[in-house]
């Protein structure tokens, strides 16, 4: 059976002129049983039919489809959407336009679904914040009007207010810097100057830095066993080691008293490495891992307050990492630990 749905508007126009044709022509004959009259009214009634089928379609019909199409567009029709609108589309099926419309209604539903949710991640992002400010703030303005009322006679009570004064105008400092950082990161603002180095010797220098943090918790930090080996990647030198101080930091204030941190080097192909820093601290719930790198996402937001940090180092890793054009990715497991791993490239050529 003919599947007319897929039939172009002439096609279509054909289709009904001969289905309307024939009958009439042969009831003709069958009352004047005249084959040229016959004929001669197929041809008519044909030709009427068609032009007039093509005529309502034309007109009534696909004026509308060239509407809905404008529509999907949603932009002033250029000479090249006109060659479209009046070639090629005339030809379409009338299926083949409700799957262009089921298209599009599918990528608009994706578009509104991501607007959702970037509207939400908004909308917490901006109450995260507030909080992390409102907090420093109110705490400033405490010891502040404390002292006003009459506390700043007391050398004592003055210089521990000040104190804390002092940390957490030193907290918002440190939440704008940050700010500013992933901003000047999304932006390509921050340029990146890449150097060839050895990942293992930068590892160290960060452990040697931190040693002083690190051994508060007795904590043993090293580089896993066979991967000693110097390995040489091309990567801007002073943010990878932003990115592996972050990842140290965090290890030492969820690792365990007397735990281990261990770095892991290991090359993927001719052009990668993956960097691993892991320890066997107290972990992250999986239904957390899918938003650790957000800003302000906290998966305790008492605990991680009170070991400090402004919540944006991982998000400030990301921006790094990607900058370079790698990936970064985290697993862990509850009171197992934590691994976070980067790629890096190792040939100078490959500028991603």
């Amino acid at each position: 059976m003919l599947n007319t749905k897929n039939l172009s508007p002439k096609q279509l126009s054909a289709f009904t002129a001969a289905i309307l044709a024939l009958p009439i022509s042969i009831g003709i004959w069958f009352i004047k049983p005249d084959w040229v009259i016959a004929i001669i009214s197929l041809i008519v009634t044909f030709i009427g039919s068609y032009l007039l089928i093509g005529f309502v379609l034309e007109s009534f019909i696909y004026r509308k489809i060239k509407l809905i199409y404008k529509f999907i567009y949603q932009t002033k029709a250029s000479k090249r959407e006109e060659t479209y609108y009046k070639y090629i589309l005339p030809q379409k099926g009338i299926d083949e336009v409700r799957e262009d419309v089921e298209k599009w209604a599918e990528q608009r539903s994706a578009e509104i679904e991501i607007l959702k949710q970037n509207e939400v991640f908004r909308k917490e992002f901006l109450q995260n914040l507030a909080h992390e400010f409102k907090t420093p703030i109110f705490a400033i303005q405490g010891y502040i009007d404390t002292l006003r009322d009459g506390a700043i006679d007391n050398r004592e009570i003055s210089i521990r207010f000040l104190e804390n004064t002092a940390k957490n105008v030193d907290r918002m400092v440190n939440l704008v810097k940050d700010l500013d950082a992933i901003s000047r990161l999304e932006s390509g603002e921050q340029p990146l100057h890449k150097e060839s180095f050895i990942v293992q010797e930068l590892i160290r220098e960060i452990f040697e830095t931190l040693s002083i943090k690190i051994d508060a918790k007795k904590i043993n930090a090293s580089i896993k066993k066979g991967c000693e080996f110097p390995v040489a990647v091309f990567a801007d030198k002073e943010k990878i080691r932003q990115v592996v101080n972050n990842l140290v930091i965090n290890a030492i204030k969820y690792g365990k008293e007397g735990g281990n941190i261990i770095a892991s080097i290991y090359k993927t192909d001719e052009e990668h490495v993956l960097v691993e820093l892991s320890d066997d601290g107290i972990g992250i719930a999986e239904e957390h891992l899918s938003r650790v790198f957000e800003r302000f996402y906290r998966t305790d937001r008492g605990r991680s307050r009170d070991v400090g940090g402004t919540g944006l180092g991982l998000a400030i890793c990301k921006h790094i990492i990607e900058a370079h054009g790698q990936t970064i990715h985290i697993r862990s497991k509850i009171d197992v630990g934590t691994s976070v791993g980067f790629t890096l490239s190792t040939n100078k050529l490959n500028i991603n």
